[in-house]
């Protein structure tokens, strides 16, 4: 099963309008998980920031937590990065249009190879730390662009089957995935050693995110790789299926798991 050719022809059939494109970010709040838990923490830290805050968004891709954070948290200053080049003229043009350019700003730019210091009261980094090889290097960029007493705001799959592999005999279906997910102690071990304090990291998708995802997000993909003509169907199949996940994600969002397919981590220099 492919994940990437999916997401990507969602990406282009939504950026065909602006009003699409709205609509695109909106089902993507909705539907995925891992948005709720990111803007639940999004919304305590922002507690420590009510007014102006520079903000990296660490690996932007559609930018949708770029639009977010601009629309929830009007005083902040984001710079959205991401290495991908037509992801990020793709968001200059939908942000130019929307009038959001400017309190946004969209750069190409490789977290290896990143190198600001002292900037960013908040950097956040939503499901890029499994696409890249080094990530210690990366830790070490992202604390030093960090201000002293700045928060690093991480979500990625965790190693208890975030990237849908079970066992060693298993491949993740997300072809770009460098790694299956992160074991919970490994991850504080590499940011400690980086430089951060006062590392939180918690299990989210749990056994309600999981029957989230498999129903809102996995059946759909495994359908479109079958046949396009799924495109038709799916919004039938959303009618029944996004009540029972909306109930399930509320559920996960709340609920203290001992284990889970993610991990939502909060680091701090």
């Amino acid at each position: 099963m492919q994940y990437d050719p999916i997401k990507k022809s969602l990406g282009i059939f939504f950026n065909k309008s602006v009003i699409l494109r709205k609509l695109f970010y909106r089902l993507l709040d909705l539907l995925l998980l891992r948005t709720w838990h990111v803007k639940k923490a999004l919304k305590k830290i922002s507690s420590k920031y009510p007014e102006n805050a520079s903000v990296l968004d660490a690996g932007s891709g559609f930018g949708q937590y770029s639009w977010l954070m601009s629309s929830r948290f009007r005083q902040w200053n984001i710079k959205a990065i991401d290495i991908k080049e037509e992801q990020i003229e793709d968001c200059k043009a939908f942000f130019t249009k929307t009038g959001r350019l400017g309190k946004v700003i969209f750069q190409k730019a490789d977290l290896i190879t990143f190198n600001e210091r002292d900037n960013y009261n908040i950097i956040l980094s939503v499901d890029v730390m499994e696409h890249i090889e080094d990530d210690m290097m990366v830790f070490n960029n992202l604390y030093r662009a960090l201000k002293q007493g700045g928060i690093l705001l991480i979500s990625t799959p965790s190693d208890k089957g975030g990237s849908d592999v079970h066992n060693p005999l298993e491949s993740s279906f997300i072809e770009e995935h460098v790694r299956d997910g992160y074991n919970i102690h490994e991850v504080q071990d590499k940011l400690r050693k980086a430089g951060f304090s006062n590392i939180k990291a918690r299990y989210t998708y749990g056994s309600p995110g999981k029957l989230s995802w498999l129903l809102s997000m996995k059946y759909p993909v495994k359908m479109l790789n079958f046949s396009y003509v799924f495109f038709l169907i799916l919004p039938f199949y959303y009618l029944i299926v996004f009540p029972i996940s909306i109930i399930f994600n509320i559920i996960d969002l709340y609920s203290n798991h001992k284990s889970g397919t993610g991990l939502l981590i909060e680091a701090e220099k």
